[in-house]
């Protein structure tokens, strides 16, 4: 609270708040970062918006046909929705504990939209990083956490048939700087999230 007022005073024009998920609520793809950055969606108010991390994001969701343009400014969302894990800019750019776990009723809830009562088709959370990851094995429902395995970048985890958890690196300036992640790396996890929603 004390940083977002400190925020509105440096940056006025910053949105500066709570950062709502972003795309349809009856989207199959849920895609859960870890909370918004200080310039970028705490900045524009919309998840991985307006900084170097949604820039490498949304370039590799409009080649794999998820966002209507690389620009996440003016794209629009085909079939995703995007979320955070915290929903406040966090001290440091690095959430606490307790930060993840205040929020994490909004993730449990973002979560139970994406599967839904009983779904007929194959639902996707895409984990960007292994703290989203963490905070995702936490909201979990009780009856699906039990063998979920550590973070891993590729990996594929059907949680239940009719869902299936992919984690990748976070889009980072330092994980994408460093080519711990690269483009070709995230094209290869979305395109298999695109498989799986086709299957």
């Amino acid at each position: 609270m004390a940083l977002r007022h400190e925020v509105r005073k440096i940056h006025p024009a910053y949105h500066a708040a709570p950062v709502p998920a972003w795309g349809r609520r009856d989207a199959r793809m849920l895609i859960v970062g870890l909370a918004p950055g200080m310039h970028g969606a705490n900045r524009s108010g919309r998840p991985f918006t307006g900084d170097a991390s949604g820039d490498f994001l949304f370039a590799a969701l409009h080649r794999a046909g998820l966002a209507s343009t690389p620009e996440a400014g003016s794209a629009r969302l085909r079939g995703i929705r995007i979320t955070n894990a915290v929903k406040c800019v966090p001290p440091g750019n690095r959430p606490l504990a307790a930060e993840i776990g205040n929020c994490r009723s909004f993730l449990e809830q973002e979560i139970g939209t994406l599967c839904g009562r009983k779904p007929r088709r194959s639902r996707v959370l895409l984990c960007l990083g292994g703290l989203a990851h963490e905070a995702v094995a936490r909201a979990l429902p009780d009856d699906m956490d039990e063998a979920l395995p550590k973070f891993r970048h590729g990996q594929a985890f059907e949680i239940t048939r009719q869902l299936v958890l992919l984690d990748t690196y976070h889009p980072s300036r330092l994980n994408t700087n460093t080519g711990r992640l690269t483009p070709r790396m995230l094209d290869e996890v979305l395109n298999q999230a695109c498989r799986i929603l086709d299957s």
